[in-house]
């Protein structure tokens, strides 16, 4: 006769807040949240980006106040965008010394110190009158390795500026190997590379557009992003940064591409990053306003499903808000 036992209750373990905290799988802190910010020349007050509902284009004072409040909530890096005064075709003021995010370095790294990790997205899409992330040719095809010498040129201007993290975002063939190459050349062996290296051709860029004024003004992104029917293509994108000398890799967009971070986390051995997008911040805010959802509710939930996935950093509009909730 075979002995009887009593049915397992799960539920036990989910009686009471305190029983969910202490067996919770995934915890999510401040120190992995990254702030995107976006900070603009030529304005003399913070400038609201219609579209993302509590987002801004920043002054250089109002970046430094903003920046302040998330070191001290805790938040893990920030990572900077910038939109000149002036565009040309070659992006000249992604590299100037005295450019819009080279200037809010030096004061970011004055203020904040190690207090958070400076970090600066590379590319030349904010910067050039055509909206592109490259060098064009004379038929508007990008040149990539035209292109190349602009991308070893900016980092070189972000370190020197204090950028602890360059961000290579433009998913170019042979980017990160040609910025470690002019990083370790100039004697900034310890300047990391966040790579975007999986980053989607995605219809959730829409607003991050609005807040950078960098929407193509022809064509398209699809050559050069990813096809979001593609996931191979991935890790093949992922292990290429790898060996030109990526530090940590990028997923890009995160909520509509979970199976794709937990691809590449299983993958690697290095840092996983993954980017909520403005589209997906967007979508959130714009429900929670109609009160179809609950907002705080949905952005925690959001997040942590993000690093459930296997995102060991996660970059959202939410890390300066989110990290107070978790604090």
């Amino acid at each position: 006769m075979s002995a009887q036992f009593p049915v397992a209750r799960p539920r036990r373990l989910r009686r009471t807040p305190a029983l969910r905290r202490l067996v919770a799988e995934t915890r999510l802190a401040p120190a992995d949240l990254v702030l995107p910010m976006f900070v603009k020349e030529g304005i003399a007050e913070p400038q609201p980006v219609a579209s993302m509902p509590g987002v801004f284009q920043h002054t250089l004072d109002s970046l430094r106040k903003a920046a302040h409040e998330a070191a001290e909530a805790g938040v893990g890096g920030i990572i900077l965008f910038g939109v000149p005064a002036a565009k040309d075709g070659t992006g000249s003021a992604a590299d100037d010394p005295d450019g819009i995010v080279q200037r809010a370095l030096r004061d970011l790294a004055s203020d904040l110190g190690d207090a958070t990790v400076l970090m600066t997205d590379l590319c030349l899409d904010e910067y050039t009158d055509h909206g592109h992330c490259g060098i064009l040719t004379g038929s508007g095809e990008i040149d990539n390795d035209a292109t190349l010498e602009r991308y070893a040129s900016i980092a070189l201007a972000q370190a020197e500026a204090g950028s602890a993290v360059v961000g290579p975002s433009g998913m170019m063939d042979g980017q990160v190997g040609a910025i470690r190459t002019a990083l370790d050349g100039a004697g900034h062996t310890d300047t990391a590379i966040l790579a975007y290296s999986v980053k989607y051709a995605s219809a959730y860029y829409g607003p991050f557009r609005d807040a950078a004024e960098c929407a193509p003004q022809f064509g398209d992104r699809s050559t050069h992003q990813q096809d979001p029917a593609n996931t191979d293509e991935s890790i093949r994108e992922v292990l290429l940064d790898l060996d030109e000398g990526a530090d940590m890799v990028m997923v890009k967009p995160a909520g509509a591409y979970l199976d794709v971070v937990r691809r590449v986390r299983d993958t690697v051995d290095v840092p996983v990053a993954a980017y909520q997008v403005s589209g997906e911040y967007a979508m959130i805010e714009a429900a929670a306003e109609k009160g179809w959802i609950d907002r705080e509710r949905t952005i925690m939930e959001s997040l942590t499903s993000i690093h459930r996935a296997g995102a060991d950093i996660v970059l959202t509009y939410w890390a300066t808000e989110a990290a107070r909730r978790l604090g």
